[in-house]
């Protein structure tokens, strides 16, 4: 830990030496500046008069590592992240989890429409790929954060804004390739103002990769178009925007054997063919189109008044495909038949497991901003349709006919939320923060996993805080929220789940200067019924959790952005925690045992950011980035067997801009180097324990497994983008 505890020191070493300086700068009040393209964000972001711990990331930002890797991997390096993909470099399924939260309880809205599966509750940017390049800016709020649509957020809530009204026409080819046959091409553009009001603008992408993983490859399409309408105080836009995925599975892992002896090796797939040869079913992949339309309204109603109403439907349909060897009849309905004069019961067979969904509602909101008050009340009301089911494309030995369903299940699932908040300033120091709101939420399912479901939650989250303004340079926060959570479809599977509270303590403290801003917050968040993921896995890879009684997390966050000099940039973050169960309950070889305080799964103590940049000039800059990952352990119980290694990666980005004043308006030339020091890091895997009563009859034995995703040593990608 001495690593750990000398960064925090030099944190609020150069935090309060940072004081001393007596240089001009602007006020830690945000300006009032209204921009019309974030009025739809505008209900749900937070700024540095609100009581609530965040992160920006814009547009200018990504870009220099917007090469194709997905929106998690290029927010890696924001505090308390951590970040994994299934296939080791990137592209394809990649996940992210906040303060050792995973991706089902980080709130997911886009332009303040909720993205998470209503269902499944996670969020799969595989569908939508590029999506980084159609992105105006986004805002990560650790912890409960403020009221949004959509799930409750117990871990994070991110929101992103897409593509602002562009003023100029222009039309930009985006190309990039790299490691692992990894090639991405996008073509971007915009009409510029039409007409002193209209603007349309676009954008195409396919991005193809190997992966890191043996067969891990994916190939994703996808799409963006945007129509805009603006006057004085009037902005609407009509989006339409999707993708399409292809990815060959890469969720199996592997145990420590393979990984010591052969890290790439993929069990996706796997069978002996009729002369007992081992081979791999060259169509063991996920096919997933996802399309989303969106028509945004926001209205100036007056100089205090302003509204905004959204409509919003999205369609999903695929499926994933499987080769099983020897499976039992009974699980798809067939009929044993005769073969060679013996009945046979099982048969290897093709199937293909089906999503069909659709997900449509309205959000909307009204904000009134006048002298000392700023008032918001909002909501939304959505609903999800889903038909999950089954068929056999090709079956050794037949038993039914082939596409016949062999399990049809349906879902439906409503949420609706009112909210209210207001911010007041009762002095030009001191302000407070309240928020209000009740959520409904139904779900009814007929699973064959889940049985019959038919649950309705209604949660009330309140939330409060106060600001403090000691001087132009320093502002300080406490807040108070309170979260529910409704489990999700697997956690039915899982058993008979109960919904989850979480109480939620921040305090705060901002520092900015001209060169130096310094985020520092503590924060402690108590559960009650938290669902943490036990480590397992089910059958198509879906983590699994469970209700655990009483836990906690307790954290120190610290984030900077350093000036040093005319050239350098330095921008540092920390996070310190501990995540425990409390009196945690275990079932060891048949005997119930109270393991006391135990880890909480997948929670690192420490998480460690870094980015220092180089910039000679105004169109060059050259970063190295580095995160450093904490010990984990990968279930509940402390197991040994459970461990996930601490692990550090850094990577070198760099971007030089050519300004033209010929056809072309501008020329970037983008590089990324991944894991210049090519470390063999695991981040990510799963834990599972079973009892074998079978070995040794009359005897019970608690047998412990593990499984792990390896990610790529060094790597890199390499883009240039001309805009015309």
């Amino acid at each position: 830990m001495k690593l750990p505890i000398f960064t925090t020191l030099a944190f609020f070493g150069l935090a309060f030496v940072s004081q001393a300086q007596e240089q001009e700068t602007d006020s830690i009040e945000d300006k009032k500046v209204e921009v019309l393209d974030e009025v739809f964000v505008s209900a749900i972001r937070v700024t540095n008069q609100t009581p609530v711990t965040f992160s920006n990331l814009t547009k200018e930002e990504i870009k220099p590592r917007n090469l194709g890797q997905d929106i998690p991997i290029l927010m890696n390096f924001l505090p308390s992240v951590v970040t994994t993909s299934d296939a080791g470099a990137g592209v394809g399924y990649t996940g992210i989890r906040v303060r050792g939260s995973d991706v089902t309880r980080v709130n997911v809205t886009i332009n303040g429409i909720p993205y998470n599966d209503p269902e499944s509750q996670g969020t799969f940017w595989v569908n939508m790929p590029d999506f980084a390049s159609s992105t105006e800016s986004l805002q990560l709020q650790r912890g409960v954060g403020t009221s949004t649509n959509g799930a409750g957020a117990f871990g994070a809530s991110l929101n992103l804004l897409t593509d602002g009204f562009s003023e100029e026409a222009y039309a930009q080819i985006s190309s990039s390739f790299g490691s692992f046959k990894t090639l991405r091409n996008n073509l971007k553009f915009s009409s510029g103002i039409l007409n002193d009001h209209v603007e349309i603008s676009g954008r195409l992408s396919r991005i193809t990769s190997d992966g890191y993983i043996d067969r891990a490859s994916s190939e994703l399409e996808s799409y963006f178009l945007q129509g805009a309408y603006k006057n004085d105080n009037t902005l609407i836009k009509a989006l339409l925007f999707g993708g399409h995925e292809i990815t060959y599975q890469s969720w199996f892992g592997i145990d420590a054997a393979t990984l010591e002896n052969d890290r790439t090796f993929n069990p996706a797939g796997i069978y002996n063919d009729e002369n007992g040869n081992t081979q791999f079913y060259d169509k063991e992949e996920d096919n997933y189109k996802q399309d989303h339309a969106q028509l945004l309204w926001n209205q100036r109603l007056d100089e205090n008044w302003s509204a905004n109403i959204a409509l919003h439907y999205t369609r999903g349909r695929g499926y994933f495909e499987q080769f099983r060897e020897d499976d039992d009849f009974a699980t798809y309905g067939f009929t044993p038949v005769n073969v060679d004069g013996e009945e046979v019961n099982t048969t290897d067979l093709i199937r293909r497991r089906w999503l069909d969904n659709d997900f449509y509602g309205t959000v909307f909101s009204a904000n009134y901003i006048k002298d000392k008050l700023n008032f918001i009340v909002g909501g939304g009301y959505n609903k999800y349709e889903g038909d999950h089911f089954g068929e056999v494309i090709w079956s050794r030995f037949g038993g039914a006919d082939i596409g016949e369903r062999y399990y049809d299940d349906t879902s439906v699932k409503t949420d609706f939320n009112l909210y209210t908040k207001a911010n007041y300033s009762f002095s030009e120091q001191w302000s407070f923060f309240g928020d209000l709101q009740y959520r409904a939420v139904g779900y009814e399912a007929n699973g064959r996993e889940t049985g019959l479901v038919d649950d309705t939650f209604n949660f009330f989250n309140p939330k409060a805080g106060v600001t403090f303004d000691m001087n132009r340079k320093n502002n300080f926060y406490l807040s108070f929220a309170v979260a529910n959570r409704e489990p999700n479809r697997n956690d039915y599977e899982n058993g008979n789940p109960e919904a989850e509270r979480l109480n939620d303590w921040e305090l705060g403290w901002r520092h900015i200067t001209s060169t130096i801003q310094v985020s520092t917050n503590v924060y402690f968040m108590n559960y009650k019924n938290q669902l943490v993921l036990t480590g397992a896995l089910n059958d198509v890879g879906a983590p699994l959790r469970e209700n655990v009684g009483d836990s906690y997390r307790l954290g120190l966050e610290v984030d900077a952005n350093v000036v040093l000099g005319e050239k350098f940039r330095w921008s540092p973050n920390v996070a310190l925690s501990t995540n425990q169960n409390k009196e945690f309950i275990f079932e060891r070889d048949g005997v119930l045992q109270n393991l006391g305080d135990t880890n909480i799964a997948f929670s690192p103590n420490v998480v460690l950011g870094n980015m220092l940049t180089y910039s000679p000039s105004t169109n060059f800059q050259i970063s190295a980035l580095t995160k450093y990952v904490g010990k984990q352990y990968m279930g509940n119980i402390d197991s040994e067997g459970s461990v996930l290694e601490a692990y550090s990666q850094t990577d070198l980005n760099v971007q030089y801009v050519i300004e033209c004043d010929s056809f072309f308006k501008s020329i970037t030339l983008s590089g990324l180097v991944n894991n210049v020091f090519n470390k063999l890091n695991v981040t990510n895997g799963y834990f599972f324990t079973y009892d074998d009563d079978f070995s040794n009859p009359g005897t019970i034995t608690t047998i412990e497994g593990a499984g792990y995703y390896p990610q790529a040593g060094v790597n890199f990608l390499l883009g240039a983008s001309i805009r015309f």
